[in-house]
């Protein structure tokens, strides 16, 4: 059997088990290496070898992670939640009005969390750091509101991934621009007069679709949560300034310049490592954050981040044993094989094939590169016109981002909405966002298949 097929699989059995992620990618890792006859050193060796290309991105996250709970102290996400908390009354009363405040600011907050997770990818390129900044002062308000958590964790995760899959601005214009058509053009393909949003509407349209089911249906229903203060809360609070805000304000629209301005100069991979250090000196030479405390403060940030980080390393080593292996080649033949000539067969299979690696590796950024140069010459083979050729490899691409373990389009939510420890990774943000996501993408991508 596949080796591939089988880490993966190992992955995400054990990490249903509640077996810790970074382990499981680990174990998935060796399993898939000694079963492609890599032997123990060889594997070691790989794993290690991928381990270095996660390093930059973990870094800019725990700068992220700091620099969010840095705004945090200045008291900018207080008062959101302040504002919210208000609206909705502290007296809890039953009254028709009460009940429509209660309605209106519900959907008020689902509204304002996609609005920023949206904006994250393209207008404050900011993409997860955002979350554990916002999300876990707003965790008493969505208390109070009833409001399940794996709606929000749907919400979320919607945000992040359709935007980039659909939307060529920002994180978007990396996904769609410089890896997708670029590696597509790269193997061979010629591109079409055509625009991308046109041949990814599809797709996006299923994402879309899995949205509303999660938040009109699976989780339209109250769910209660204990009020557990978070540390920050339990510290003696500080009065607000109104000059520690507009230094907040001021730090966070220097952080995203300073993205904007080296993704212009091509230099993506590093903007959210400067942007963060930029953010992170104004607040310190301003005072907003004053020196006897920023250690402390920064170093909560770093951990809140740092493992998400952790983990995103830990599966660009499991990303490298599996490119190491040459068996999501063979994975990716063996399948379509079994349906050559059968076009709607074939292509179900490719999108299937996607899901499975980017579920094991976490990234759709990471597996575009792996498929493209195979998925390119099967498809002109094949008969698929290159509009169908690029749905289908980018929503193999897609795939597997919304609901993999290791990725941070599900590792972002958890990191706030279980800041008070009452949001479980797997149950409440992997199982939610891959059972509305994925399977509608896939079908979305299917239909786009065969009729582009």
């Amino acid at each position: 059997m596949n080796a591939v097929l089988i880490a993966v699989f190992v992955m995400l059995v054990l990490a249903l088990a509640r077996v810790h992620v970074v382990v499981a990618l680990f174990i998935g890792a060796l399993m898939g290496g000694l079963l492609a006859g890599m032997g123990l050193d060889g594997t070691m060796l790989a794993f290690q070898d991928g381990l270095g290309g996660g390093a930059k991105i973990a870094l800019s996250y725990a700068l992220l992670g700091a620099f969010a709970m840095g705004v945090a102290s200045t008291g900018l996400p207080k008062i959101l939640a302040n504002v919210l908390i208000a609206k909705i009354g502290r007296d809890g009363a039953e009254t028709s009005a009460a009940a429509g405040a209660v309605a209106a600011t519900k959907w008020l907050l689902v509204a304002g969390l996609l609005a920023m997770a949206i904006m994250s990818q393209n207008l404050i390129p900011v993409h997860i750091a955002f979350i554990p900044l916002i999300v876990p002062p707003l965790l008493s308000v969505m208390n109070k509101l009833r409001l399940d958590r794996r709606l929000v964790a749907c919400v979320l995760t919607f945000g992040l991934v359709t935007t980039y899959m659909y939307i060529p601005v920002g994180f978007g214009s990396i996904f769609l621009n410089d890896i997708l058509l670029a590696n597509i053009e790269r193997a061979g393909l010629a591109l079409p007069d055509t625009s991308i949003m046109s041949i990814m509407g599809i797709p996006a349209v299923g994402m879309i679709i899995g949205l509303l089911i999660a938040v009109f249906f699976s989780y339209r229903k109250p769910r209660d949560y204990n009020d557990v203060p978070l540390t920050a809360e339990a510290d003696e609070e500080e009065s607000i300034s109104s000059y520690k805000i507009w230094i907040a304000v001021i730090a966070i629209v220097a952080t995203f310049l300073v993205q904007v301005v080296m993704q212009s100069m091509g230099f993506e991979s590093d903007g959210l490592l400067v942007g963060a250090l930029t953010g992170l000196a104004i607040l310190l030479v301003s005072g907003a954050v004053q020196w006897n405390r920023a250690d402390d403060v920064f170093t909560s940030g770093m951990k809140m981040m740092a493992l998400i980080g952790f983990i995103m390393i830990t599966a660009q080593g499991f990303a490298s044993v599996m490119t190491e292996t040459g068996e999501v080649e063979s994975l990716v033949t063996t399948v379509t094989d079994m349906f050559a000539g059968n076009k709607f067969a074939a292509a179900g299979a490719m999108l299937f094939v996607g899901l499975v690696v980017t579920m094991g590796i976490g990234s759709s950024f990471s597996t575009l590169p792996i498929i493209t140069v195979i998925y390119v010459p099967l498809c002109m083979s094949m008969g698929f016109s290159p509009q169908a050729t690029i749905a289908i490899i980018g929503t193999a691409g897609a795939l597997g981002d919304a609901g993999s373990p290791a990725s941070d389009s599900t590792l972002g939510p958890t990191s706030g909405l279980n800041a008070d420890g009452q949001h479980d990774h797997i149950r409440d943000s992997v199982i939610p966002t891959f059972i509305h996501y994925n399977i509608p993408l896939l079908i979305a991508g299917w239909v786009a298949a065969m009729v582009l």
